[in-house]
């Protein structure tokens, strides 16, 4: 099975894909939501890749805590549900995943518009990766959090 990870912002979303193995996530874009449609974007990414199982991050706070922004992922959830019944959605704690993407890039060469371009789909990897590690140390197992 393949899986689709989602770090959902106000301004851009990163998407990340896995390999059919489930082993390894990937960046594949950052959804500009100025620009297109992030649910139409979406739902044709899922086409693309042929997978309806999306990981999308719940932003806690550090104590555990949900915030506005919680809210908001589960609402956009809910939009995607709406417009395709057949996904399904596991959320996975995303706290300080948008930290470790700016770590990570701050040894690039890239440019500040460049990094802006790729820490969100880097964020969606570490997502996805951490769903992908968690789901094969449970030896297969069906979870969600």
């Amino acid at each position: 099975m393949k899986y689709i990870g989602i770090d959902y912002g106000d301004t851009r979303i990163g998407i990340s894909t896995c390999d059919t193995l489930e082993i390894l996530a990937t960046g594949y874009c950052t959804i500009n939501r100025q620009k297109e449609d992030a649910i139409t974007r979406i739902l044709e990414i899922c086409k693309e890749e042929n997978s309806y199982e999306l990981v999308i991050g719940k932003p806690l706070r550090l104590n555990g805590n949900s915030e506005i922004q919680v809210e908001k992922v589960e609402k956009f959830s809910l939009e995607l549900k709406k417009k395709e019944p057949k996904i399904n959605i596991y959320y996975i704690d995303e706290r300080l995943t948008t930290k470790q993407a700016e770590f990570y890039l701050r040894t690039s060469k890239k440019n500040a518009k460049q990094k802006r371009q790729v820490v969100d789909q880097i964020a969606a990897t570490i997502i996805l990766q951490t769903f992908l590690d968690k789901k094969n140390s449970m030896n297969k197992k069906n979870w969600t959090e």
